[in-house]
């Protein structure tokens, strides 16, 4: 079975001493459970398995019982594991964590904890009410085009189409049933069950909507107001705002805020939205890969949501940043920031558009920013989804 590199770093912190909780975090269906599985398998240590994604949210009691399930089987000369899967539906989840946690402390259990979660908004909520100075997050994105290449030996331009979604990679030679897997299984799933179980939503039906928009506008910059005109349900801009944050604790989607000098700038920007897999955009329309591919401007926006996926995806943990930058007629696809270092990136996907001038308009206001195209003969974008991040972004810096 495939391993992702995530496994090695967990299996890494499960090796060293008893230091922190393990969060691990991402979206639903990439593999978090089969990571800790298999890295539970190789430490051959005692270990206890508890989700807590059940039809109706364990009360908080069911955190104490699963932990004396695996205190029972550490001891002084051998460590144990114990994995809480879906822990954020659990109300007052890490009250109980940090009490259980600092009672191990105290008593110098040998007990490691490792904590799996799909709702980045619950799972950060928690930790910073209660767990601060106690965890370690480990990040578990979605698939990168190696990996779909490595495990399922698919071409790049499969990759750009069905996204990186492990799950509905068997389902592929049926696009219509690959469409329904993902609309159902991933993308119904997260919102009922990451969203709207765990929050307050008092316009649902808009909140999906948004999310169906965004898709449709994969890659492109939309205000507001200008969402608030497609959508058939009435609300307010911050209402929008509100569960674009909802939809992107969920991993499903971005809102890129536009580039400036102004922290106060870029959070008033309209945003350009981005779903983190190009498989949410595709299996939302009828369109077939054929379609996709033979329409140069459609494909073109694929691809460039491919970048931006890759960029934010693998960009988080290597504490990047990302943005787009207009000014007038002049664009740039994205603006990276790691620390006080600044790319342009433009993506070249066959669309004739001034992709050098928005560059070089860029770096005029911008003189040490770097610049990089995407799709160019000298950086292809198997070239970019190959390199590592961010070396590969910085150009060696």
């Amino acid at each position: 079975m495939y391993k992702r590199a995530t496994t090695q770093i967990i299996s890494q912190r499960l090796h060293e001493p008893r230091r922190f909780v393990q969060v691990i975090t991402g979206p639903r269906q990439v593999g978090k459970t089969t990571a800790i599985h298999q890295v539970l398998a190789d430490l051959q240590v005692p270990s206890h398995y508890a989700a807590g994604d059940l039809p109706a949210p364990p009360a908080t009691e069911w955190i104490a019982q699963q932990w004396e399930l695996a205190r029972m089987k550490a001891s002084a000369q051998t460590p144990a594991v114990l994995v809480l899967d879906e822990v954020q539906r659990i109300s007052h989840w890490s009250i109980e964590v940090k009490r259980l946690w600092d009672e191990d402390t105290r008593l110098k259990r040998r007990l490691h904890v490792v904590i799996l979660g799909s709702s980045a908004l619950l799972v950060q909520r928690g930790l910073e009410e209660s767990l601060a100075g106690r965890f370690e997050v480990i990040r578990c994105p979605h698939w990168s085009w190696t990996e779909c290449r490595d495990a399922f030996g698919w071409s790049l331009d499969q990759y750009v189409y069905f996204g990186g979604y492990p799950g509905a990679a068997t389902l592929i030679s049926d696009e219509s049933r690959w469409r329904q897997y993902v609309r159902d299984a991933l993308i119904e799933t997260a919102i009922s069950k990451d969203i709207l179980l765990l929050n307050r939503v008092d316009k649902p039906a808009l909140l999906r909507q948004l999310f169906v928009l965004a898709c449709e506008y994969g890659g492109q910059v939309l205000s507001y107001q200008k969402v608030l005109g497609q959508l058939a349900d009435a609300g307010h801009t911050e209402t929008l705002a509100s569960y674009q944050r909802l939809l992107e604790s969920a991993f499903l989607l971005r809102g890129l805020p536009k580039w400036s000098g102004s922290a106060v700038r870029r959070r008033g920007s309209s945003p350009k939205w981005l779903p983190l897999s190009t498989g949410l955009m595709t299996a939302l329309s009828d369109a077939s890969f054929a379609e996709w591919r033979a329409d140069p401007p459609r494909w073109g926006r694929l691809v460039e949501v491919t970048v931006g996926a890759h960029l934010v995806n693998y960009g988080a943990g290597q504490g990047m940043e990302v943005f787009y930058w207009r000014e007038g007629n002049e664009e740039v696809d994205f603006v990276v920031r790691k620390a006080k270092r600044l790319t342009a990136l433009e993506v070249k996907s066959g669309s004739p558009r001034g992709a050098r001038s928005g560059l070089t308009a860029f770096t005029k206001r911008y003189a040490s920013a770097k610049t990089l195209t995407v799709g160019s003969p000298e950086f292809s974008l198997r070239q970019f989804l190959e390199a590592p991040l961010p070396q590969g972004m910085f150009l060696g810096a």
